[in-house]
């Protein structure tokens, strides 16, 4: 068990430590080639113009450098490639028992990170273009369909997962529909990513999911995939002390696409492939997650049927900002929150294996 333990606790350092020494040069050319939205502001849903959203953060969208997800993610693709080819050279020494990149584990979700991660980073590059805005947001949403419904029949079919588990009850099975439900999982969890909205809000609450799903794998015995959520973590808090307020930089989409893609695939091979609940306890785990999501919904909703608004402006974290709360204060709440959700969706996990 130590040696398990340790297994998942140094690729968290390393991928931390990569984190924060890659920064400096990192932020060197963000600032240096102005990596930051030429014109502030966004539109909502509907098309209209996200009035209180840009009195809020309009300038600082265009004084603050996107694709700050590349210290997430770049760390974690550095330890894993390293510790992998380090195994394979010396397949005899002790630094082998570190590599945990396997087929049956890590490949799916260290894949989903990176395509997201890619792809976001494409986004970000055309978002900071003067007079762009991006990838369209359909082009998005078809590439999510698109690598979802792939990796979901990749599960399905390579993997043999055809079952989800209810907690207290026995497995559902859902045969083929499995990459069905795996689509309309990584669409919900994509969703989720306007959580990117406060300096250091975001940071924490992955930072406390990924760390739930580390735990959970863990006692699933299945250490490699625990191993990699261990590393994302690390990449995370190496973000999250530089995104701290003021930021020196946002996540934006090549760190959020990355992470909720993952996620879900983590999310499915801690289900009934790990004898676990893990998409069961995924709402709890990642409730800010949900209510973010939801007060979209709610929002775009009331004003199309109500024609009226029910927050003040939405996603529901700008809505606390608008009533007076500082940044600060949201985003400390929110982490405070994150962890105690963390925790209740942990023993739920723990219970159900019980």
């Amino acid at each position: 068990m130590t040696v398990e333990m340790i297994k998942i606790l140094v690729p968290a350092a390393l991928t931390f430590l990569v984190g924060i020494a890659i920064t400096p040069l990192v932020t060197y050319y963000l600032y240096k080639y102005q990596v930051w939205k030429k014109v502030g502001g966004k539109r909502a849903f509907d098309g209209t113009t996200a009035t209180e959203f840009n009195r809020l953060h309009a300038d600082g969208e265009t004084k603050t450098p996107r694709m700050g997800g590349i210290i997430i993610w770049g760390p974690v693709l550095v330890v894993i490639s390293i510790l992998a080819l380090l195994a394979h050279l010396f397949p005899e020494s002790l630094v082998s028992q570190f590599n945990f990149l396997s087929r049956g584990q890590t490949w799916i979700p260290f894949t989903t990170l990176l395509s997201g991660a890619f792809v976001g980073f494409w986004n970000d590059l055309l978002d900071v273009q003067p007079g762009a805005r991006g990838l369209r947001l359909r082009e998005r949403l078809l590439f999510v369909v698109v690598l979802s419904a792939y990796i979901g029949w990749w599960l399905y079919s390579k993997i043999g997962i055809d079952s989800i588990n209810i907690p207290f009850w026995h497995a559902l099975y859902l045969g083929p529909f499995v990459i069905i439900f795996f689509i309309a999982l990584s669409f919900c969890l994509y969703a989720s990513g306007v959580i990117d909205g406060i300096d250091g809000l975001s940071g924490g609450i992955f930072a406390s999911i990924f760390a739930s799903y580390t735990i959970i794998a863990f006692i699933e015995s299945q250490y490699n995939l625990a191993s990699l959520c261990a590393s994302i973590v690390g990449g995370l808090l190496a973000f999250l002390w530089f995104n701290v307020p003021p930021a020196r930089f946002y996540m934006s989409e090549t760190g959020t696409m990355g992470l909720t893609l993952s996620l879900a695939s983590i999310a499915f091979l801690t289900d009934a492939h790990g004898g676990g609940i893990g998409i069961a306890v995924l709402p709890i785990i990642g409730f800010l997650l949900v209510i973010t999501v939801l007060s979209n919904i709610i929002q775009i909703t009331s004003k199309r049927l109500f024609k009226r608004k029910v927050f003040l402006v939405a996603p529901l974290h700008h809505h606390f900002e608008s009533l007076g709360w500082s940044a600060a204060k949201v985003t400390m709440r929110y982490w405070i929150l994150s962890i105690m959700f963390a925790f209740i969706g942990v023993i739920c996990a723990l219970i159900s294996m019980s």
